[in-house]
């Protein structure tokens, strides 16, 4: 009944998108004949107002007709250009997350369940909503005469989540079965990906665990941080945290006129970003212009850590080497790094795949550094794993899609700003400790806490290696040997399962019987 449910659902989904012009935007080209007939026939269907529009405004106008759970998916999409496209990504990456407000008075029963004590006893004062997204709406509170921000979850989020990722899981096993070409893309693997990421953001403590851990990374970092988290008063349905006064950095006027050199804002946003995903593996994947805000004191202060990435010190070195052959023009070391990490596959000429890097990378050394855009080179690395079947690396996908929404905003500090020149100082010193002597180093002692743990669990391998032997001894010598336990369940299965051939032999027999006697 649940999977019927899921096929209603989709339905209406198809519905809303054929009506709001969605489906008629899509390209045709590589769409089989019959596909392609049956989309222009859906422009008969379309609202007259939708064919107006463009393609960004009919998009973000049919998510927000189906709800806070599809604006949440189009979200987790926009950071997925190699699933649905570049332009289709930028298109996503537009959908405003604002929703209705729900009462004040579900909010408070939601903290009040979540923490366990009465809302009076948790804060002196508690206003109205002033901001609802598709998860979540703040509230600002006080405590103890500190102003302070509480973000709530939305009551009944998690059950309508849960009942629209079925149908993204049903359109996933689909392409998978039908579009052998997007297997390489995991869109069922894509689709798991949201929905681990959307619980793990449904879970406000975690998201808190985000903003500590980070807050720590950066605590020294330059022109750079995120509010401090009362743990006192968060839960799994509530965060309460510092209230930030400043401004966005949409508001690039209100930003001049408060006097901040926009050019210095711009350099510290890239080079804070580069370092948390450099140094500490460990990045804010949402940084969008309405998630940044300025300080008095001229600081970024990042907020809404429900998304975020991660990336291992494997990673983190393959992705060093690349860019520093990228840097030397080294394109062959650049393509026997993406075949030692598995990237692309084995069967491939990687002499042809360096050849493919080249056409990325020379155009970066053929141009002024401030009209380089990585949008653009994203979705030239796009087709490159096209040509070569590479499979789809998510985090490194989240990795790049941010690093390109981290230089939109710098670009919209400073329309000239050199994101090269500006990533120079850190991506440089990370280069130097880590591709250097002092990676060396690193190895070595790395490889000393590896063997000394080995040591460490030496007698106890021994012992068991030597318990293993005995019992292959005694198995030789006298056969397999169950104990109690084992043979008592091994029945007991055994018992089960004849009761039910014998059932089915009567079932069999009266059906034969019933029928000689219809027959008769």
């Amino acid at each position: 009944m649940s999977t019927i449910g899921a096929y209603f659902r989709l339905a209406r989904v198809g519905w809303v998108l054929v009506r709001e012009g969605v489906v008629s935007a899509l390209p045709t080209q590589g769409l089989p004949p019959a596909l392609a007939l049956a989309k222009s026939l859906t422009t008969i269907f379309v609202k007259p107002r939708s064919i107006k529009e463009s393609r960004a405004e009919r998009l973000a106008r049919a998510v927000s007709r189906l709800g806070p759970s599809y604006v949440k998916i189009g979200q987790f999409l926009a950071t997925r250009p190699d699933v649905v496209g570049v332009d289709w990504s930028a298109d996503l990456a537009l959908l405003q997350d604002r929703m209705a407000f729900f009462p004040t008075a579900i909010s408070k029963i939601q903290i009040e369940t979540s923490l366990g004590r009465p809302i009076d006893d948790l804060y002196t004062a508690f206003g109205e909503p002033i901001a609802a997204a598709s998860i979540a709406q703040v509230h600002p509170a006080e405590v103890a005469g500190k102003k302070v921000a509480v973000k709530v979850v939305r009551p009944g989020v998690r059950q309508r989540f849960a009942n629209d990722i079925e149908g993204m899981y049903l359109v996933a096993h689909m392409q998978e079965r039908f579009m052998r070409s997007s297997r390489r893309l995991r869109p069922v693997e894509v689709t798991r990906t949201l929905e681990q990421t959307t619980k793990l953001e449904m879970d406000l403590r975690l998201e808190a665990a985000a903003l500590s851990e980070i807050g720590e990374n950066t605590k020294d970092d330059p022109g750079f941080r995120v509010p401090n988290v009362d743990w006192e008063r968060t839960g799994r349905d509530v965060i309460t945290m510092e209230w930030i006064d400043g401004i966005k950095m949409s508001n690039v006027a209100a930003l001049r006129a408060a006097g901040h050199d926009l050019d210095l804002l711009a350099e510290t946003l890239i080079q804070s970003f580069l370092r948390h995903t450099l140094r500490d593996g460990f990045f804010h994947a949402d940084m969008h212009p309405g998630n940044l805000f300025v300080d008095p004191q001229g600081m970024i202060v990042a907020v809404d850590m429900g998304i975020v990435g991660r990336l291992g010190k494997k990673e983190r070195r393959f992705l060093a080497e690349i860019l520093y052959g990228f840097i030397t023009r080294d394109y062959m070391r650049v393509a026997q790094v993406h075949f030692e990490a598995g990237y692309v596959p084995s069967h491939h000429d990687i002499a042809s795949f360096a050849q493919a890097i080249r056409a990325i990378g020379e155009p970066i050394h053929g141009q002024p550094a401030e009209t380089i855009s990585m949008a653009r080179l994203l979705a030239l690395l796009f087709e490159v794993t096209d040509l070569f079947e590479m499979e789809t690396r998510p985090e490194l996908i989240m990795l790049q899609k941010t690093m390109v929404v981290v230089e939109g905003v710098s670009r919209m500090l400073n329309p000239r700003f050199n994101m090269w020149k500006a990533s120079e100082p850190v991506v440089g010193n990370w280069i130097r400790d880590n591709l250097g002597p002092k990676r060396i180093m690193t190895d070595l002692k790395d490889g000393m806490t590896a063997a000394i743990k080995l040591a460490e669990a030496l007698p106890e391998i021994a012992a068991k290696t030597e318990k293993f032997h005995g019992q292959l001894l005694q198995m030789s010598e006298h056969g397999l040997r169950f104990d109690t336990q084992t043979a008592e369940a091994i029945g007991k299965a055994e018992a089960r399962h004849t009761r039910s051939g014998r059932l089915a032999l009567w079932v069999i027999a009266i059906a034969l019987v019933s029928i000689a006697i219809m027959l008769a």
